[in-house]
């Protein structure tokens, strides 16, 4: 008994040391104000650009976020506003009760309001909006900054709509280390022949699956992994090793241990970092690229304005990070050039949800269904941008202010980028023939401007930009990089194999295996194309036959129009030989010769889910079963995998919502378009992954009355510096 005891105490203390050393790793979530707001601008380094007109880029006075005050009513809450809300929710809730704040971000004022709000003009009232955990129960609160308290107060009922919320990053966390105060887990690891120093594990949601332990419990699974050798701990799994967990008491609810036969692949060529690169590489095959840049020296032409309004050429937008979605772009709207009116666009678009299902239906694999945004919190994992390389060096930064658990307010710098993009493309042209005998060479450079986000969710990092184009075409790309989720394997080479076993993805190195996954990305797009009420139109092409004598033609293509009346006419599965365009009109405005103004969207990334729609990942990710959806506005319906997505039971979701099938045509509207990506892992993944990226645009069509470009001016040598090369370092 007596040394049992002891073995308990050793246990406790480890696992003491062991939280207060990811403590320490984790200081970057923790509440942070910076001394002065460097992260807004870097500066150019000193340039050997010559040119008569060359300014100097200058640093920005020090900003401090303690006396940050909202100027716009979309602007989020600033550092003294949460800190009030924090202790509003303190005074409502009874002292001796801790809570968990899991959403604290502005109650935006209603779409009227803001669409008639003029700036100087003083701002509608500011509020909060909380989602809390208490006592096992989320609530819901609003909460009134002006007079300092709570006016709405709702527990969520389990009953009618199940779910947790989103994890906040102390879940996390905790929830990571927990499993180190079981020794049934402990003296598994070290029966695995891991030393528990080299451990490091992930937390993974469970995804609901219908089991009597998943009801009522707030649950998580944790896969460990040795970091041995390697900073690339993810190549490197505890395979078959899996850990139930209850959240909110931190006990282990189940071990399942199912992988005591495969080895731990070895740690040889794992690690990704440049200074183990540079110890370990072969000689440059082919030429060495040299470093580029791009040299502004009258400085950028965009401005950002009370930090998060941006103008640039024709284009005006609101841009704001958010813990859950990343970053809301919001009142995007352009200059008609031959008006010269400010005419809206979006009211706001952002990415709602991210559903990542892997295909490996054994026990340590099953589950893996993520939700990256309601569950993880897209913007919670987006970390502080790396200057000349996640963005270029005429970028501008905008920091994000968040809540902790506690409440507390915390600043991440430089969570997103702004910068004008100019990589040698065209925006129109037109040379003549030499046999017209006209000589004509016309070409007009394309510059845009890209407002970018990167999160690293655990072991995948995502690149999110919003690209706007002068001819008032919005494109909105996302990447994918970061490293795979592997699964540990006893194979070495293929001819190992048995050619019966299925191993549900590719076989990257020794004893790993890539999982075959999908990725998509679920975009909501409040669309206000020259106002609210818009329709929504598919013009479909359709193979038209000629008839006897008619022509010598026997086909030709044919566009018919369909407006869509309701929900379900706007649902949309991409085909290949059945092609349409998809149009988002203002039936009430017209151009000259009498087209409706619209934009359209143009897909691509069209990866579909396969799964069966009675599988439990796809029915809570049954937003995914279409491309496109349009469904009428509705504020409450912002998250494609309803509010509570964690565990939920996918009975709130996008396509639940557009079963009620109503009236769409000249309406408020919103359009969900989901970017999808089937991943078959391959070699060149490993040991980390090679940046692959799709977009989708809205475009203009019949929006403007001609070109809009047409005047834009050609480049001139005259208006260009010359650079020596020490300038483009």
């Amino acid at each position: 008994m007596e040394n049992r005891n002891h073995l308990r105490l050793l246990y406790i203390l480890l696992t003491a040391f062991l939280l207060f050393f990811l403590t320490r790793s984790w200081l970057q979530f923790l509440p942070y104000i910076p001394s002065d707001k460097s992260s807004l601008l870097l500066p150019s380094s000193p340039s050997s650009c010559s040119h008569s007109t060359t300014t100097t880029t200058t640093k920005p006075p020090p900003l401090d976020h303690q006396s940050d005050v909202p100027h716009h009513p979309l602007d989020p809450l600033t550092l003294s506003e949460i800190n009030l809300a924090r202790s509003i929710l303190l005074s409502h809730f009874p002292s001796s009760t801790p809570f968990a704040v899991h959403t604290l971000v502005l109650l935006e004022p209603d779409k009227p309001i803001v669409q008639s709000w003029l700036p100087n003009h003083p701002l509608p009232p500011r509020l909060a909006s909380a989602i809390v955990r208490l006592h096992g129960s989320s609530h819901l609160l609003t909460i009134d900054l002006g007079s300092r308290r709570v006016t709405r107060d709702e527990v969520a009922n389990a009953a009618s709509k199940s779910g947790y919320p989103m994890m906040t990053i102390e879940d996390m966390t905790t929830s990571t280390w927990a499993p180190l105060s079981d020794p049934k887990f402990n003296s598994t690891i070290l029966r695995r022949g891991v030393r528990l120093s080299d451990l490091a594990c992930l937390p993974i949601s469970s995804g609901w699956f219908g089991r009597q332990e998943e009801e009522q419990r707030r649950l998580i699974k944790v896969q460990c992994y040795s970091s041995e050798g390697t900073a690339n701990f993810y190549m490197r799994p505890i395979e078959g090793l899996t850990v139930l967990l209850d959240m909110d008491t931190m006990e282990v609810v189940e071990i399942s241990d199912k992988g005591a036969d495969v080895p731990i692949p070895k740690p040889d060529g794992t690690d990704y970092r440049y200074e183990a690169q540079k110890a370990n590489r072969d000689p440059v095959r082919g030429l060495p690229l040299k470093p580029i840049s791009i040299e502004q020296p009258k400085g950028p032409s965009f401005e950002i304005i009370d930090g998060y309004q941006i103008r640039w050429a024709n284009w005006e937008m609101h841009v704001k990070p958010d813990a859950r979605a990343g970053v809301l772009v919001s009142r995007a709207a352009v200059t008609d050039p031959e008006t010269g009116l400010r005419r809206e666009v979006m009211y706001k678009g952002y990415a709602s949800e991210l559903f990542v299902p892997y295909m490996d239906p054994t026990d340590a694999w099953y589950f893996k269904t993520y939700m990256d945004a309601g569950e993880y919190g897209f913007g919670l994992n987006a970390m502080s941008l790396d200057p000349l390389n996640d963005c270029p060096r005429n970028a501008r930064y905008i920091d994000a202010v968040f809540a902790a658990a506690d409440g507390r307010p915390y600043v991440r710098p430089g969570m997103a980028c702004v910068f004008e993009r100019y990589a040698g493309d065209i925006g129109w042209r037109h040379a003549e023939s030499p046999i017209t005998g006209l000589g004509i060479l016309e070409v007009r450079p394309k510059v845009t401007l890209v407002v970018r986000m990167a999160a690293s969710v655990a072991n995948y990092d995502y690149i999110v930009d919003w690209e706007f184009q002068t001819d008032g075409l919005i494109r909105i790309k996302v990447g994918l990089s970061g490293i795979l989720m592997v699964k540990g394997t006893p194979y070495k080479n293929l001819t190992q194999v048995p050619n019966n076993e299925e191993m549900y993805g590719t076989l990257l190195s020794e004893n790993v295996i890539g999982v075959i996954h999908d990725h998509y990305i679920t975009f909501r797009l409040d669309m206000d194309v020259d106002g609210a009420d818009n329709s929504f139109v598919k013009v479909h092409l359709s193979k038209q036959e000629t008839a006897p004598g008619e022509s010598p033609r026997k086909s030709y293509l044919k566009a018919t129009r369909e407006v869509a009346k309701t929900e379900k006419d706007g649902q949309v599965k991409l085909k290949l030989y059945e092609p349409s365009e998809f149009h988002i009109v203002n039936p009430s405005k017209k151009t000259r010769v009498g087209n409706p103004v619209g934009y359209k969207v143009v897909p691509a990334g069209t990866a579909a889910s396969i799964l069966d729609s009675a599988d439990p990942p796809q029915v809570r990710g049954a937003f995914t079963n279409n491309q496109i959806w349009v469904t009428p506005y509705n504020r409450s319906e912002e998250w494609a995998g309803g509010l509570f997505s964690y565990q939920s039971k996918g009975e709130d979701t996008l396509a639940v919502w557009s079963e009620r099938n109503r009236p769409i045509e000249n309406k408020d509207i919103v359009v969900w378009y989901t970017l999808g990506f089937h991943h078959i892992p391959c070699q060149e993944d490993y040991p980390i992954m090679p940046t692959v990226s799709s977009s989708f645009d809205l475009k203009p069509v019949n929006f403007f009355e001609s070109n809009p470009i047409l005047r834009a001016a050609p480049n001139s040598e005259n208006d260009l510096p010359v650079c020596t090369a020490a300038a483009s370092a």
